[in-house]
């Protein structure tokens, strides 16, 4: 799990601070919004060349790693 996350960077000069790809101009929320939407891991590879199969591996990690956090918050609807 720590190889896959090291993949995650934040620099707040790339996307405004927000978690990227690897320092690359793909934020985390991007891909997971790829993967929620029904992509598959080929199509969005296809997509995005700069991306590898990893990547989306480290985006899912990063975002099970934010759910461990111990105060969750409803979302306004």
């Amino acid at each position: 799990m720590a190889d896959l996350l090291s993949r995650i960077t934040i620099n707040p000069t790339i996307c405004h601070g927000q978690p990227t790809v690897r320092g690359l101009r793909y934020p985390v929320q991007n891909v997971l919004e790829l993967l929620a939407s029904g992509m598959t891991e080929a199509e969005i590879l296809a997509d995005y060349e700069d991306l590898e199969a990893d990547d989306l591996r480290a985006c899912q990690a990063y975002a099970a790693e934010l759910l461990k956090t111990k105060t969750f918050y409803r979302l306004a609807s």
